[in-house]
């Protein structure tokens, strides 16, 4: 086994640009919650409307926290043009106007698997498991420096595929929802692969040591093991917080 070259002053130099990019993708490849068997049960259309309600309805909570996630890492960049746009990703999900954005898609798509919107904003009906699994990101978001923040973002790479396999499995599967309320799904294809490349260049440019570099993996795999917790719960239906894949 070849040793792992060290610097004078004892620290690893840091891994080549595509070495760390492969690095990171194997984090996607590993842990993303495609692989949770909820999300399975979803795509080979195993799913009672019952359970698929609860996953609109908790996931819902996930979504309604994702500008205030990007509002945290927005207030960490030093740049007009870093906030300017990261600030897109905010108007992306609360739009520009009422009946806008990605949040708006997701009340319609609840509308559209039976639920209210009421019952979407209701947050006393939001499973513990999951009301932790998102306080948790959104503390990440909040504590951790830039780097580590948009570096969890890094989730979006793997997006793009996720929605397109999703959209194909309800339209197969759970003919009972409308398909305009697939819009969320079908707008995400795109600007995921858009936001997952912009923040993969922000990492690259950030990470200019291995401890920096390692930060950012470790990042991304706190950021998988949100997305699994999630779904562990929303799988039981209880409370029981849970861990990785």
């Amino acid at each position: 086994m070849t040793a792992t070259p060290v610097r004078a002053d004892g620290t690893a130099p840091p891994w080549p640009a595509a070495e760390f990019t492969r690095r990171l993708c194997a984090v996607t490849a590993e842990r993303y919650h495609d692989r949770h068997p909820f999300n399975l049960r979803m795509h080979r259309g195993e799913l009672t409307p019952g359970e698929l309600r609860r996953w609109i309805a908790n996931r819902f909570h996930y979504q309604r926290h994702i500008p205030v996630k990007d509002a945290l890492v927005l207030a960490k960049l030093d740049r007009p043009a870093l906030r300017r746009a990261w600030l897109r990703r905010i108007r992306d999900h609360d739009g520009t106007a009422e009946g806008e954005g990605g949040i708006e898609r997701w009340l319609r798509l609840g509308e559209a698997a039976g639920l209210t919107r009421d019952e979407l904003w209701d947050t006393s009906q939001v499973l513990p498991g999951v009301r932790h699994a998102v306080e948790r990101y959104v503390s990440f978001c909040r504590r951790r420096p830039a780097l580590e923040a948009v570096a969890a973002s890094l989730t979006e790479l793997s997006a793009p595929d996720l929605m397109r396999i999703r959209i194909a499995a309800f339209e197969r599967h759970y003919p009972w929802i409308d398909p305009s309320g697939l819009a969320y799904f079908r707008t995400r294809v795109g600007q995921g692969a858009r936001d997952g490349e912009e923040a993969l260049a922000l990492v690259h440019a950030w990470a200019r040591t291995r401890e920096q570099q390692e930060r950012a993996v470790a990042a991304l795999v706190f950021k998988c093991d949100v997305l699994w917790e999630l779904l562990d719960s929303v799988d039981r239906g209880d409370s029981v917080a849970g861990g990785g894949p």
